[in-house]
């Protein structure tokens, strides 16, 4: 095919970018295939596959189609298309392929990859974030998109749900029975003298967990006795807890197994909680506090057993260090981020176990209010302790959080103390700004309002309010060094260090100025307020700089 003719046939098959097609110009696919989020191929075929699917054009000029070719570096179709699955998490193969066109006469390569809709309740992600075109631009997927694609009608697979012809109750463990009636009956208070009567078979199909008389999955996972896990295999139903020191290595670690509904107990009692003594400031009395909310920990652990995949035949991990503890468990966060859990109102639309949540509600395990999230942050806030990290890794579909035992900065703890009506929100920005996180400019500029953080944005440190009423030197030191001295101050001492040596270098004023200028500043940007000092004196007549580049004060 000639260049001309593949141009007309372009033309006539995607005449126009929308929402199902886009052009893109993508010279070389080395660096642009799997490189910039937002800019690169994997961004767009993820913002293509979350509307309706459509088409990639891959070696033409934006708006004009022109051809101008691609280098394909060392990908071919099958290459690019197991590129294109490995890295854009949830992309279907089904109709998914890359059609390539070489110019008889320029030599000159296009491609086209033909992108599938995304599946039912499954956006598709790049670079851990789904996307979506929106006029000329991509953006981060919208809540409005997010919630059309979850909320989508489909034949919703429930791994938990399968029955196992070939289980019994004997494959049960008798004191999680017991454990699973009575915690039932603290639900169901109302049922109490009722399910006394009921036979084990009837408290498992009232409880979700046995359906027609036949154990499901989510039996065995909460209930079934240790040797009884080879029914569910090849899944994995393994806690593993590991205790490690503060140079990471590893002290102690011990495997934990079904039945869930009394083997978490024993998983948690592995973690220390030890009282922490902390001195609010204005008093000689500590307050003391454990290190962590039973709460939280219980609740993040339960989290884990109920939202992992197991099909993915990974273990849950909980891994100990000295002022933490890390959770981790297989598959996708389902509520896309964790504003979107902190904010749900109500239970949640879609559960990837439903029949194993069900269960765990009604032995008291886990609610369906959609609470739970959101009440570990608060409890971490009314404790006046750093709020919990969250890592989703949507690419290698894992979960992972940090729950604090330790303060990182008494600073945090004192003005959450000082101010119990804080919103959530603004604790947990406060908080990012104590781990050196950035914070969005309207919420810094609220917090500033407030009184609660002071510096340049963004690199932002927590106010004077709590440093000036702290009894601790170091504190009060760290304060001073973040806030630093004024403009004039450094002015000042430029032109005493010019007078005493009759000149200097920017070199030499740099050495002079730049260790005492706020550490919150990098070293770039207190080069440049060195210059801009330079550059004010100079301006008033009082520095000139010399044809030896030298500065020296201006006595004409």
């Amino acid at each position: 095919m000639l260049e001309l003719e593949l141009q007309q046939y372009l033309l006539s098959e995607y005449p126009q970018e929308n929402a199902r097609c886009e052009w893109k110009e993508y010279k070389n696919l080395k660096n642009s295939f799997c490189g910039d989020e937002k800019d690169d191929v994997i961004s767009y075929v993820s913002a293509i596959a979350n509307m309706e699917g459509g088409n990639l054009v891959i070696g033409v000029q934006d708006q004009s189609l022109e051809i101008v070719g691609t280098d394909a570096y060392n990908y071919d179709r099958q290459k690019a298309i197991l590129r294109l699955t490995e890295r854009c998490v949830n992309l279907s193969t089904e109709g998914l392929d890359v059609e390539e066109f070489i110019t008889d006469d320029t030599n000159k390569k296009v491609w086209i990859i033909h992108i599938p809709k995304h599946r039912p309740k499954l956006p598709v992600y790049a670079h851990n974030k789904a996307w979506q075109r929106i006029e000329d631009s991509l953006v981060e997927l919208t809540q409005e998109r997010l919630n059309a694609i979850l909320e989508e009608n489909s034949p919703v697979f429930d791994w938990s749900a399968e029955i196992i012809q070939n289980a019994t109750l004997e494959d049960l463990d008798a004191k999680a029975l017991a454990k699973a009636r009575t915690e039932y009956k603290t639900v169901h208070p109302r049922l109490a003298e009722e399910v006394d009567a009921w036979d084990d078979m009837e408290l498992l199909c009232r409880a979700g967990v046995a359906i027609k008389g036949k154990l499901t999955r989510a039996a065995i996972l909460l209930l079934g006795k240790e040797t009884s896990t080879y029914l569910i295999s090849p899944a994995v139903a393994t806690i593993t807890w590991v205790l490690v020191d503060e140079h990471d290595e590893k002290i102690d670690y011990e495997h934990f197994y079904t039945p869930f509904i009394l083997t978490v107990n024993e998983a948690l009692s592995k973690i220390r909680n030890l009282n922490q003594r902390i001195l609010p400031g204005g008093t000689l009395f500590p307050d003391v506090v454990k290190q962590y909310d039973e709460y939280s920990i219980r609740e993040v652990l339960h989290n884990c057993i109920a939202h992992q995949d197991y099909t993915m035949q990974e273990r849950i991990t909980m891994v100990e260090e000295p002022n933490s503890v890390t959770f981790a468990n297989g598959g996708f966060f389902l509520p896309g981020t964790v504003r979107n859990a902190i904010e749900q109102n109500g239970p949640q639309k879609f559960y990837r176990n439903y029949v194993l949540c069900q269960g765990m509600v009604n032995f008291n395990m886990i609610d369906t209010i959609g609470r739970g999230i959101r009440k570990v942050f608060t409890e971490q806030q009314k404790r006046f302790f750093p709020m919990p990290d969250y890592q989703i890794d949507q690419a290698k579909r894992e979960v992972v959080v940090k729950i604090y035992g330790k303060l990182i900065n008494e600073q945090y703890y004192r003005l959450l103390k000082a101010n119990p009506d804080l919103s959530l929100y603004d604790c947990i920005a406060l908080d990012m700004v104590q781990k050196h996180e950035t914070i969005d400019k309207e919420t810094a500029a609220r917090l500033r309002k407030l009184h609660l953080v002071e510096g340049r944005y963004p690199k932002l440190f927590l106010s004077e309010y709590v440093a000036k009423t702290a009894n601790n030197d170091e504190l009060k030191t760290e304060y001073i060094k973040n806030r630093s001295f004024n403009d004039h101050h450094f002015r000042e001492m430029i032109i005493s260090y010019l007078r005493s040596f009759g000149g200097a270098t920017r070199s030499e004023l740099n050495t002079l100025i730049q260790s005492k200028l706020s550490d919150v500043l990098t070293d770039e940007q207190k080069k440049r307020k060195i210059g801009n000092f330079l550059s004010t004196l100079k301006k008033k007549g009082i520095i000139k700089l010399t044809v030896g580049k030298r500065w020296v004060l201006d006595d004409v």
